[in-house]
Formats: structure tokens, sequence, C-alpha cells
């Protein structure tokens, strides 16, 4: 049986629940969407997500633009071709569904590109939040669009809402 660390923290996009293993970051969730690891052991340790943590309270601050920790991304090939591109997309930028996929050589694969990013078990980090409709329409996120939306807004992808601000992590 694998033992992975796992901490439950508030953010400003709501609470997340992190889990890793010994070779990185396995899972980003957002409450809503928890998903059980078949065959894990999960050891609650604040401690040993600490940096992962940290650099979440950068990013929701606006002192982080890239994450720099490891990853330990499990999935089929092509979701992880998925989420390896979605790791290029800067901080700020947005791409549609049909650019990813003819960025990942399946230039008619945009609902397959949709299904893997909704798969994406590394919320904000692996950022599907950057990714919309060829009509420039927000469309699915698995932590709903309220929270797509933020995570735009806070990256200046898309124009903040008078008045809104982002608090720090509770």
């Amino acid at each position: 049986m694998e033992a992975l660390c796992v901490v439950h923290a508030s953010s400003p996009v709501g609470q997340l629940s992190l889990m890793a293993s010994s070779k990185g970051l396995v899972r980003l969730e957002f409450q809503s969407r928890v998903r059980s690891i078949p065959g894990a052991e999960l050891h609650e340790s604040k401690s040993a997500l600490k940096p992962y943590l940290d650099e979440l309270e950068q990013y929701f601050s606006g002192e982080r633009r890239e994450f720099s920790l490891p990853l330990d991304l499990r999935g089929t090939p092509f979701q992880l071709k998925c989420w390896n591109a979605l790791l290029t997309i800067p901080y700020g930028e947005t791409r549609t569904y049909g650019e990813m996929a003819r960025a990942i050589g399946h230039p008619i694969a945009f609902r397959a590109v949709g299904m893997a990013n909704n798969r994406n078990p590394v919320a904000i980090i692996v950022p599907c939040h950057r990714v919309i409709a060829s009509s420039g329409s927000l469309c699915g996120y698995g932590g709903g669009l309220d929270i797509k939306s933020k995570l735009l807004e806070l990256e200046g992808a898309i124009p903040c809402a008078p008045g809104l601000t982002l608090p720090l992590f509770a």
C-alpha cells in the first residue's frame, strides 16, 4: 500500500485538499471534487505539504507566477500529454481547447482534451483553468465557473470585477 501525505487547507477559492507521494504532488482538488486513490494510505501532514501551501499562498497573493515543486502526475499517456501541455500556458494567458489539441499533435481531439482537463488531478498548479472555449467563454471547470473566473481574474487573464479582492489563506 502506498503512503501519501494529505492536508486540507482554506484558500481564496475555497477548501483545498492536497496529497503528495515521495515523488511530488499527486492531487490538488477542490473540496467538492476530492477523489480517493485506490491502494493509498493517507497520513495527515501539514509539514510535509507546507512547501506546496507556501507556493499556493504566494500565488494567491500575486507574488508567484510559476510553481517550482515536483509533481507526481498519474494518468493515461494521452492525459499526461494534455496535462504537460497545460504546464506550458503562461500565467495570465489563455488557450482554447482547439489550440491545446493542436499543441499535442491531435488537432481534432479538442473534446478529448476537454475530458483530460476535466480529469486533471492537480488543479491550479496544472492550470486547466487557463483553457477556454473558442468563443472566448469560460465553459467547463471541475471547481466550477466561479472559481475558474476568480483564478483568471487573479492572473489578469480576464478583467477583474470592480471591488473584487481575493483574501489570503485563512
